[in-house]
């Protein structure tokens, strides 16, 4: 059924109270799913006011960009639609303000407005609303469905469509959707769905509301999982809720936030005395459970260091060698940096030889391909001091090289022997936990300071006192030495005006006993 044969034949139908006095229902057709790459080919609007439809609005819109085949296969949209559309800058200012002053309504309206936002980014606009997601408002009147994509609930109702995944077409379907929530819902409870969706418009659909309501505004460490509890996320914070809830007002540009977005279904959290303790669980964490939408902080078993050979060095004397990701690095050599492939200590490499005009070949970078002494590609370019063909002393080129490596090497212990750190939280005094750290190292989480004996330790104060000898335990784990803990640790630890800024944080040096 056409649309103006489906307007004819419901003139008199009328959605109930309870939704939005002025609505536009939305539909976008793109050129893919990444909200940040790909572009609306064709929008479709459709003006609600007080329960009736009063207007219409449709455009193709020309992408400036290819049209992938398997969109012309599933919209029936081809090249020859677009070619002579407006672009989205033609026809932005009449859609600005046909936008205006209206609850914006969408199926999965996360992803129709994350487009929207995006194109109007592209022109220095910046377009903020709370929408109205008809698949959230399905999921909350009918909880006993479990699908509620527009395919499912155009079947469930036996809604009539003419051209499925076109623009006006689809956003038909949600209008018809509402006409018969409107037949077997009451307008309040309409209201009170809508009023609390439109509330909590960034909330991934499958997410009870009061999960989020009931997060602490203090540090910790939060869990994503989906509906078959599933691990997703894990990540850290000083403030939990805020977080959390700033991972949902996010446009979502990118494809795998989306997916993350829509996959939420429950949300777990686990306080920890300050950012310290919220930092460490969350990469002990994250090694341990591997969650699928986690990249950094991954464990690895060996790691590389860039090694100089000879006081003087040559095209053989800088190598990449592999470490044990677990090894404790030996300042007093010539090894610097810890990195997680080789292709990283190249790329530092490179950086170094841009900002230092060093040699590619002396750094093992670039190939000799004429004489010893052949000035390399990078001198021609006037990139390189000359090491390479005697315009600059190798020593000269070597302390140069050096100099800049050492900010990589891993920093001394600013304490003589080992110490505890006291972390005890500003917000709950008696949440408290001691970590044991020697040498960079996370020897041990304690439950009491009369532990110190157990790992051979000792208070070099014996009256120095914590607030609680008796605290709550720690689930930090040792691991042996960790790049990630040494960064870390260097961050709160490494001096003392970092320790400073931590009033959650002391720390009591001890002895060997």
């Amino acid at each position: 059924m056409a649309q103006s044969s489906w307007l004819a034949n419901n003139k008199q139908q009328i959605l109930s109270s309870g939704f939005p006095e002025k609505m536009v229902i939305l539909d976008v057709e793109t050129t893919g799913g990444k909200a940040s790459y790909h572009r609306i080919i064709e929008i479709g609007l459709w003006f609600v006011e007080n329960g009736q439809l009063v207007d219409r609005w449709q455009t193709f819109i020309n992408p400036e960009r290819s049209l992938p085949p398997k969109i012309t296969e599933l919209t029936g949209i081809t090249l020859n639609d677009l070619k002579d559309a407006p672009t989205f800058a033609d026809i932005a200012d009449e859609l600005w303000d046909w936008l205006q002053d209206r609850v914006l309504v969408a199926h999965y309206a996360r992803f129709d407005y994350g487009f929207l936002k995006n194109e109007f980014r592209r022109l220095g606009r910046d377009y903020r609303t709370k929408p109205l997601c008809s698949v959230k408002l399905s999921r909350r009147l009918f909880p006993e469905c479990k699908r509620h994509g527009l395919d499912v609930i155009i079947k469930r109702f036996d809604l009539v469509i003419e051209n499925r995944h076109r623009a006006l077409d689809d956003a038909l379907m949600i209008y018809q959707f509402f006409a018969q929530i409107s037949l077997l819902h009451d307008a309040q409870k309409v209201a009170t769905a809508c009023r609390e969706l439109i509330q909590d418009a960034t909330l991934p659909i499958q997410l009870p509301p009061e999960q989020v309501a009931n997060l602490p505004n203090a540090p910790g460490v939060y869990y994503f999982y989906d509906n078959k509890d599933r691990l997703l996320y894990i990540g850290k914070s000083v403030n939990l809720k805020n977080r959390v809830l700033n991972h949902f007002s996010q446009d979502h540009s990118q494809r795998k936030d989306f997916k993350l977005h829509n996959q939420i279904a429950h949300i777990d959290y686990r306080r920890t005395p300050s950012d310290l303790g919220a930092c460490l669980l969350e990469n002990q964490e994250i090694k341990k459970h591997l969650p699928v939408h986690n990249v950094r902080l991954r464990r690895v078993k060996k790691m590389f260091q860039i090694c100089l050979r000879g006081s003087h060095g040559d095209a053989q004397g800088i190598h990449i060698k592999p470490v044990a990701a677990d090894e404790v690095p030996d300042t007093d050599k010539q090894e610097y940096g810890l990195f997680r492939t080789v292709r990283h200590a190249s790329e530092y490499l490179r950086q170094l030889a841009d900002q230092h005009r060093l040699c590619h070949r002396i750094l093992g970078l670039e190939r000799a391909v004429a004489g010893r002494h052949s000035p390399c590609f990078r001198f021609q370019l006037k990139r390189c001091a000359g090491a390479c063909c005697g315009q600059e002393d190798i020593k000269d080129h070597n302390q140069r090289l050096r100099q800049a490596l050492l900010k990589t090497q891993i920093k001394d212990w600013p304490w003589e022997s080992a110490v505890v750190v006291i972390e005890q939280s500003c917000h709950e005094p008696d949440l408290t936990w001691l970590h044991l750290i020697d040498g960079w190292v996370y020897v041990a989480a304690l439950t009491s300071m009369a532990e110190l004996s157990d790992y051979g330790y000792e208070r070099i104060n014996q009256s120095a006192v914590i607030s609680s000898d008796v605290v709550h335990k720690n689930p930090i784990r040792p691991a042996g030495f960790n790049l990630d803990v040494y960064h870390i640790l260097n961050r709160f630890l490494g001096s003392k005006q970092a320790l400073n800024s931590q009033p959650a944080l002391s720390v009591l040096p001890l002895q060997s006993c």
